[in-house]
């Protein structure tokens, strides 16, 4: 079995409004992969009920507990933090309820030789053989258009996920959900959900919670296949917390980048959903450029 390449620190993702949202980072170990009985004919239909639960019950995130966004970089959480999400590198603060950041739908630019050289075929490519990129964070998509590939990276992504457990999170964000937007359509909404629902799957049996981190036209159809709770980049921004808020039952942790999102997200949601203000590289407290409000 190939060994991933050393670890990558997640670098901050400013989600665009283009015709969608998300954004993030994460990295590699390998595995052979093969096709999933329970995907289907073409493997494009997503179950609507979600997994089977497993021994270990994953436990979501309270509605409107205090948190803090630490992808960036750790650091001692603030007074009434309740909750915290650090990339999978990261250890997670002791007594709280920690959150595993993973890029679970594109590769860290550092990795991209990586997966080149052992998983070439599972890197999305145009008809001349491209590697289709996320030009915005310089990512190259995963290839999610088969079972078989699902499979195999669902196995690949699925050892950070146990690692994440093994670690003492309780939780996962799976970044970039809404890989199909820069596909030049390639993907699909439904090669996505069920490239998720393995990844949901896979978090519930080592007894994490697994949270859908932005996609708001997904919300519904993400809380049926099994997400537990939603990650928010900028919906008080864009007006898009409501279907969250609704998919997941007020378990909605929102990050704004700018201070009239704060501002619309506080006036509408502050008293039900988690907020908070962050810069846009989620520096760790006492960096230059460190920011963090909240309602």
């Amino acid at each position: 079995m190939a060994r991933e390449p050393r670890p990558l620190r997640s670098v901050r993702r400013r989600r665009h409004r283009l015709p969608a949202l998300t954004l993030a980072g994460l990295l590699a170990v390998a595995v052979a992969g093969c096709t999933s009985p329970g995907d289907g004919g073409d493997g494009d239909s997503v179950p609507s009920s979600p997994p089977p639960s497993s021994p270990r019950s994953a436990v979501p995130p309270e509605p409107h507990v205090g948190f803090d966004y630490q992808i960036g970089g750790a650091y001692a959480p603030p007074p009434g933090v309740g909750a915290v999400s650090r990339d999978r590198t990261a250890k997670p603060a002791k007594g709280l309820y920690n959150i595993c950041y993973v890029n679970a739908f594109q590769a860290q630019p550092d990795a991209t030789d990586w997966w080149e050289e052992n998983h070439p075929d599972l890197l999305l490519r145009s008809a001349t053989g491209e590697p289709v990129v996320d030009q915005d964070w310089d990512e190259v998509l995963f290839d999610v258009s088969t079972p078989a590939k699902r499979e195999r990276l669902a196995a690949i992504v699925g050892e950070w996920i146990d690692g994440c457990a093994d670690a003492g999170y309780q939780a996962v964000e799976a970044d970039n959900l809404d890989s199909y937007e820069r596909s030049r359509g390639l993907l699909t909404p439904e090669h996505d959900l069920a490239f998720a629902r393995l990844l949901v799957a896979r978090a519930h049996a080592a007894g994490l919670a697994m949270g859908q981190k932005n996609a708001p036209d997904l919300a519904q159809r993400g809380r049926k296949l099994g997400f537990d709770f939603a990650v928010a980049e900028e919906c008080g921004q864009y007006d898009e917390c409501g279907p969250y808020a609704t998919a997941f039952d007020n378990r909605v942790l929102v990050i704004e980048y700018e201070r009239k999102g704060l501002a619309r997200a506080c006036a509408r949601w502050g008293g039900t959903l988690s907020v908070v203000l962050r810069d846009t590289d989620v520096r760790p407290a006492g960096e230059a450029g460190y920011v963090r409000e909240t309602c």
